[in-house]
């Protein structure tokens, strides 16, 4: 028997055996495509913190300069760096014979001057006598009128150099004054308790106090110290009086010392030197920074003068709160704080999402509305070659 098709018979078989031919390769392909494989992370509670870095320098809160206000070499140095004084403790000596010889001369001048006074009163004295008797005298007309004339003129003169030598002796006190404080400069005495941190003179040295104060050591006051912070322009608006800030020093333990802002001082200081704030020739070569200074408490006695600080305001804080890794979050343009994410469900679906964010660093952000607790973020995604989607 003969088995046989028409020709437009046929036809139409061969159209469909190719149509199952494509489709069986297209699913072929599909069973093969390459799986995606999704990496993810949950939603936690955690602590977020907002912040400003820095560097910083430790300096005593309170301290003073002590120099010497007379010229003449070092006898005596009663203290040495580390030394703690108490205000009114004898620091230094100066050798006071220059201004043991002015004090002598002019106690000596003022003692002059004293009996000239004493002398010029008894003539004073004699003078009124004899004036009051040239009145008496001149009732009875018993003297002439030159004589009247000469004891009154007598009598004024001698008043005129008892005020003159007042005046004088007046003068004397004053020069003799000066001369005895410069007699007491060359002893010197702390003006403050604390501690010795530098000594910049030596015993046997002389110092010239002519033009200007020369420095012989610092006192300072270490119970409490001054960081001053050093804050790119780029993060100094986000720095404000009585913010949170911390800081640790480089020892390499991990204490932290706390404390407030006190003051963002307005001019800035110039990396490689100090600008007026007034007129500042551009350039691209000098970073702007801004110096901030707050206190902190030292009562033990370990941060230590020019000891350098790590410092951290706190510009904002979240404790205890949902926090959501920002790298799986996606901005939303001109919406501050509203971002996308995928989520993940049970299922292994993903699906888009809008979240509320709160405080933000560069890590995470507090979730304010979106997500929950345990949701798994979709952070990023890969795929796995050689995994088949559809196992057959």
């Amino acid at each position: 028997m003969d088995f046989r098709f028409p020709r437009r018979t046929g036809a139409r078989l061969g159209g469909a055996l190719a149509l199952l031919a494509v489709a069986a390769g297209a699913a072929l392909w599909v069973t093969r495509a390459p799986a995606v494989v999704y990496e993810t992370a949950p939603v936690r509670r955690a602590s977020i913190e907002s912040s400003v870095t820095a560097i910083g320098t430790l300096q005593p809160q309170r301290y003073v300069d002590v120099g010497a206000q007379v010229s003449g070499q070092i006898t005596r140095l009663h203290v040495a760096p580390g030394s703690t004084v108490k205000q009114g403790q004898l620091l230094a000596e100066i050798d006071p014979s220059v201004q043991q010889a002015t004090v002598d001369a002019g106690r000596a001048a003022l003692a002059g001057l004293r009996a000239q006074l004493a002398e010029q009163q008894a003539q004073h004295r004699l003078a009124g006598q004899q004036h009051a008797r040239q009145k008496v005298m001149a009732e009875f007309e018993a003297t002439s009128v030159n004589e009247q004339e000469v004891a009154h003129a007598t009598l004024e003169s001698a008043v005129a150099r008892i005020a003159s030598l007042k005046a004088q002796i007046d003068q004397t006190q004053a020069t003799l004054k000066a001369d005895e404080a410069r007699l007491g400069y060359t002893r010197i005495y702390a003006p403050m308790a604390g501690t010795v941190v530098s000594v910049d003179a030596k015993e046997g040295q002389t110092l010239n106090a002519t033009y200007q104060t020369p420095n012989i050591l610092r006192i300072a006051d270490l119970s409490a110290m001054t960081v001053w912070t050093e804050v790119s322009e780029a993060d100094v608006r986000r720095v404000r009086p009585d913010m949170p800030v911390y800081f640790t020093t480089l020892g390499g333990d991990a204490r932290r010392w706390s404390g407030k802002v006190r003051q963002v001082l307005p001019a800035p200081a110039v990396a490689g030197g100090v600008a007026t704030g007034t007129a500042l020739a551009p350039s691209t070569s000098k970073v702007i920074l801004y110096t901030v200074l707050f206190e902190v408490d030292n009562a033990d006695g370990e941060l230590m003068p020019q000891m350098t600080a790590q410092v951290v305001f706190v510009t904002a804080a979240a404790n205890n709160v949902l926090a959501a890794p920002l790298p799986a979050l996606k901005a939303v343009p001109q919406q501050t704080g509203t971002y996308t994410a995928r989520v993940m469900d049970q299922d292994g679906k993903v699906q888009e999402r809008e979240v509320r964010l709160g405080v933000r660093n560069r890590l995470s952000g507090e979730v304010l509305d979106g997500l929950r607790e345990g949701e798994l973020l979709v952070t990023g995604e890969q795929v796995a070659e050689g995994v088949s989607r559809f196992q057959l």
